[in-house]
């Protein structure tokens, strides 16, 4: 379970996707992600399914790779899921016993809202499929520059956030490795209940802790070392430029959004 988190990771490729601008990304990602929040019925948010899986398609990232990242939610799709199908009433009954009742309304919010979380997570994610951590960095450098006039020190904010986003990958396999170190002492990290299991966790993340620690200690020595001051100065080896493709891809998401603020009107909301 732990290796099927795939957050953070970089996919190298030449596509479509990964030629884009890293600005441009930003954007349409984070567009795309509150145009999810507003669907309101399965034809728009089918709409949204069918774009998440077209621009997967041509990623050129391995579907085996998309799913991977899907493995870790499906607990939450389930809990989800049943949350909706036992609480939400309305519609024709379609099953009703021991105070029990499975309604129309309730599976068709469960299934709509499953739909969403998957559409929201393969965007997600292929934003870090197909953006370098360093592009990224600079991508919301420029995105957040404005904020330099509130004295807001830009480069260390984006800095932060992409190292964070660096070291998923990183803290993943380390607790990966602490894990069968401590199954090799005779640690029993599966069986038992909940709170046993909890308690098994400890031995676990105190070591992970201290790890993370040292790591950060040995990265801020790295970067005084090679006399690291921040932006001020800095030049970069990649200029970016928006191009005619930055400008359809932007132009795809208007239409996208705008097929979903149609097909809202039309169709019956289902939440």
């Amino acid at each position: 379970m732990i290796r099927d988190i795939t957050i953070g990771q970089y996919y190298p490729g030449k596509s479509v996707l990964h030629r884009l601008d890293p600005r441009m990304k930003l954007i349409i990602t984070f567009w795309l992600i509150v145009v999810i929040f507003l669907c309101k019925s399965f034809f728009s948010l089918g709409l949204i399914a069918l774009t998440a899986v077209v621009a997967a398609a041509i990623s050129s990232v391995p579907p085996k790779m998309i799913l991977k990242s899907l493995k870790p939610i499906v607990i939450i799709l389930v809990f989800t899921a049943v949350l909706n199908i036992l609480y939400t009433e309305g519609g024709d009954v379609y099953f009703e016993r021991w105070g029990i009742a499975i309604t129309e309304k309730g599976v068709n919010t469960a299934v709509f809202t499953m739909i969403r979380i998957v559409s929201l997570v393969v965007i997600s994610s292929l934003l870090t499929y197909t953006t370098t951590p360093t592009m990224l960095t600079d991508a919301l450098e420029r995105i957040l520059s404005p904020l330099k006039i509130f004295k807001i020190k830009v480069h260390t904010l984006a800095m932060m956030m992409t190292l964070a986003l660096r070291f998923i990958p990183t803290l993943i396999e380390e607790i990966e490795r602490i894990m069968n170190a401590q199954k090799a002492r005779g640690a029993d990290l599966e069986s038992g209940g909940l709170v046993q299991r909890a308690k098994a966790l400890v031995p676990i993340f105190i070591p992970l802790m201290v790890s993370s620690f040292r790591r950060a200690y040995e990265l801020a020595f790295a970067m005084t070392c090679r006399c690291y001051t921040g932006g001020e100065g800095r030049t970069r080896m990649k200029q970016m430029k928006l191009g005619f493709r930055d400008f359809a891809a932007l132009l795809f998401c208007v239409a996208v959004t705008v097929g979903v603020i149609v097909l809202n009107h039309f169709f019956e909301a289902v939440i």
